[in-house]
This record gives structure tokens, sequence and C-alpha cells, in this order.
């Protein structure tokens, strides 16, 4: 097989090629390496490369598998991550200035979980600058582009992660999501994003954002490959108070075809209010698939996103001023004026507002749980309910306030909830620019969300398309 060939394997068939010793782990990741080589000129996806580690690692796992070492289901397969997760004695830019050269104390319990699955660190991905902009820019390390479109945004702040999956420089990635920083960049450039229920994966050694919220999930171009990874770094851990005592599940065995009696909702208010009508066909298109599959759409009105919106913002916000306090007030000149905009607000937040919106949210989750999961199993809900937007008008400083509300508007509800929430690719609008759905349930049903992603990727092939990237 050609090394062109190798980088457009899904993590699946990459991980199961190696294990059959089809092809080694350095044939892998010499091949993801030369491809990146490529890729990264025009995308600007990575923030750092760690080569000849890579390659070490993959001789090292190549001769294990030799002399029949036990292997685990990510062996010999080079990942690349969001440059916020903490590697001992190794800088995790964040994104950031101020990070740019810190070589940080800890490691990831979400790291060494992957390395004891066996996967190898490729590199750092770019992101929004302390994992705060939702468009996927980056003042520091440049703006990271779509694959699909070079003028058009990635979303964030996952954005390299989003766009290195899509352009096959990575075979999965992982993400951070707060507010929707998962799964709105995975939407936007055509891969699949997954935000676990809060505390299902340890958020340990991971940046924090606003950590009420913090979400750590992969992103792949298909439903089963977010399955692989989730199964490698889900479960308990002592290092994270808010990490979940429940074992982690083996999710790729509940995966089906067969979505026969499982209840699809489709929100009346809010979700699709203002949805633009491309956007709609392919949300449209999306559940007659679902149904086509045995699953039953029901009509659901659900209690007012807006209420869970406020609270949710005002809880990130204190929580992220917390964070960012100190170096606000001694290295304020290192935040670009955009983030720092962004972090400030927090700091003129009462505290009463902030407990209010701590208090609200068991009683708000209970309310959801009653009025919509007792009557369905899913919710569907577009993404986006706009087309993605151009680089340009996002920083044109009018036009971005216009459209910030649209990157988070429709995956904060889940976040602020505490629901498992997955993304999955469905077309593409007027722009030729990928649209996604969002399915979301109640928590710690993973499987559930997860096994009607892959049964739709099954009869469709929009995660197969291959974007343009012109002149390679």
């Amino acid at each position: 097989m050609m090394s062109s060939d190798l980088v457009q394997l899904t993590l699946t068939d990459v991980a199961d090629a190696i294990r059959k010793k089809k092809v080694s782990s350095v044939e892998i990741t010499q091949a993801v390496l030369a491809w990146v080589d490529q890729v990264q000129p025009m995308l600007n996806c990575f923030i750092s490369l760690a080569r000849e580690d890579a390659l070490a690692a993959a001789r090292d796992a190549d001769a294990l598998l030799a002399r029949g070492g036990a292997v685990g289901p990510l062996h010999g397969v080079p990942l690349a991550h969001k440059d916020m997760f903490y590697r001992q004695g190794k800088i995790s830019t964040c994104g950031s200035k101020i990070l740019a050269d810190t070589r940080q104390t800890v490691t990831a319990t979400v790291v060494r979980k992957l390395e004891a699955a066996g996967a190898i660190w490729l590199g750092g991905l770019n992101m929004g600058e302390f994992a705060s902009e939702p468009t996927g820019g980056n003042a520091h390390f440049g703006r990271c582009r779509n694959p699909w479109g070079l003028d058009y945004v990635t979303g964030g702040s996952s954005s390299g992660s989003a766009s290195a999956v899509s352009a096959r420089a990575s075979y999965a990635s992982l993400g951070s999501d707060t507010g929707g920083s998962i799964r709105t960049p995975a939407a936007i450039c055509g891969v699949v994003g997954l935000k676990p229920t809060n505390g299902r994966v340890s958020t340990f050694g991971a940046m924090p954002r606003a950590w009420s919220h913090d979400c750590v999930g992969p992103l792949a171009r298909t439903v089963r490959d977010c399955a692989k990874v989730l199964t490698a770094i889900a479960g308990p851990d002592s290092k994270d108070p808010r990490c979940l005592d429940m074992p982690a599940e083996d999710y790729e065995e509940s995966l089906s075809t067969d979505l026969k009696g499982l209840r699809v909702g489709v929100p009346d208010n809010y979700f699709y209010d203002g949805t633009t009508a491309d956007v709609q066909a392919c949300m449209d298109e999306s559940l007659k698939v679902l149904e086509s599959l045995g699953a039953r759409l029901i009509r659901v009105r659900v209690p007012d996103p807006q209420r869970v919106l406020t609270l949710s913002i005002v809880m990130t916000e204190c929580e992220s001023s917390a964070f960012h306090a100190a170096w606000m007030r001694t290295r304020p000149q290192d935040y670009s004026a955009g983030v720092r905009g962004r972090f400030e607000p927090g700091l003129d937040i009462p505290a009463v507002r902030y407990i209010e919106a701590m208090n609200e949210r068991p009683r708000l989750r209970e309310e959801f749980m009653d009025q919509v999961f007792e009557r369905v199993d899913l919710v569907h809900t577009p993404v986006l309910s706009i087309p993605v937007p151009r680089i340009a008008e996002v920083e044109t400083a009018g036009k971005l306030r216009e459209l910030i509300p649209f990157f988070t508007r429709n995956t904060r509800t889940p976040s602020y909830l505490g629901f498992p929430a997955l993304t999955v690719p469905a077309g593409f609008s007027a722009n030729a620019i990928p649209v996604a759905f969002q399915l979301f349930a109640r928590p710690y049903v993973e499987s559930v969300v997860l096994r009607a992603g892959a049964a739709y990727q099954q009869a469709t092939d929009w995660h197969q398309r291959r974007p343009p990237l012109r002149g390679l």
C-alpha cells in the first residue's frame, strides 16, 4: 500500500492493520509525517511536531509486536492532540504566549491512558488561545484553516484537532469541550466529535477552561473510531475529584445498525429556530435516514434553553476569570485583546449570581430529564443553524458579534446539563462546507448516542468524503 493510501485509513483500520502486521507502525508514522509536511503550510493545524520521538516510539512498537508482547487497542498508531494536555517535562502551549515556554510538571491522565493503549504522541495541535476562541483564530500561532475551504473558519477551540483529522493528518485527536469546543469544529470540518457525560473522562492534567463544564473527548472520522478512543480514555481517576467512579465500557461493542425502537426527539422550540433552508434540508434528510433504520421520530418541546445558556455563561465566565486572575493582573499584555476581553467580565459577576447558576443546574437537569428524556432516548438538533462563515466575516468586529452566538447556541445545553453529545457529518450547505447534526441523551448513555451515530454512518457516506486540499 502506498504511503498516500495509508493516511486515508480510519483509526480502526490502521490499528487493525498494525496489530495483524500488514503494515508497520514505522511505515504508518512515516506516511503521516510526510503528509503533515504537505498539509501544514496550508492549514496551520500543528503547533509542534514530535517527529523523532514519534519515529522512535514507532520502532519500539514494532519491536514489541515482533517479540510477541502484549499490545493495546491503539498499538503503534500516531495521534496528535489539542496542545493543552500536559506531559511531564514537555511544553503544552495551550495556544497561548503565557505558556509557550513552560514545561509541565504532570502528565494528563488521558495521555497516560492513550499510552497504555499503545498510541504514539505525534504532536500538539493548534487551538484557540486558552481554549477560548470559538472560530479557530489564534493571535499567537496563527489561524487554523478549514480543509474544505481555506477561507472558511474551522470553529474552535479544538480547531487544529478538527482540521488535522479532516485532512488525514491524524487518525483521531483529543479535544476539550466546555460549551461546544469539540462539537462545533468537528461539525464545521466534517468529522465526528464526542462530548462525553461530564465526569466520564478525567480532566486531570488538561488545562482548565471552566472546570464545572470541562470535558475531554475524541474527534475522529467515524463514530466507531470515537468509540474506540473513548473506551481507552474513560473511567475513574483518583487524581480528578470530578471524575465519575464508573468503569469504562467497551463502546465499540454497543454499536449496531438496528435502531428499532429508539425514540429520537425533534425539538419544536429553540434548536431549529432560524435554521437556513440548506441546513434544514440536511437535518430533514438525516432524520429520514434515522427513521429508515427503525428509529421513531417524536416532536418534543424542550425547557427554555435560553435560561440554560445564560446560567452556563455565568458559570464559565466566573471560573475562567478565577483561573486567569493572577495572569491578568501580572501579564495582561500577553493575552490577545479578544481573549482578555472574554475573561475580564467574570471578575465583575457577583458571587450570588455564580451560586445561583450552580444551584439551578441540578434542578434544570431534572426538569429536562422529566419533560424530555421520559419521552425520548435522544434529542436531534443542528450544530450550526447557518452555513459556516468565511474568515473575513469573523475578522470584522461588527459581523463577529453577530455571528459568535451561532457557534455555541445549540451546544451549550448538553454542556451545562452534563449530557453526552455527539456530532455527525450530514451533508454540505450551499457554500460546500460541511453540515452536521447533534445527538444528545441523558447522562451515562454514551452507548446510545454512539449507536445511533454509527448506524447513520453505515447508511450514508458523508464521512467518507475527502476535503479537496487543492494542489495535493
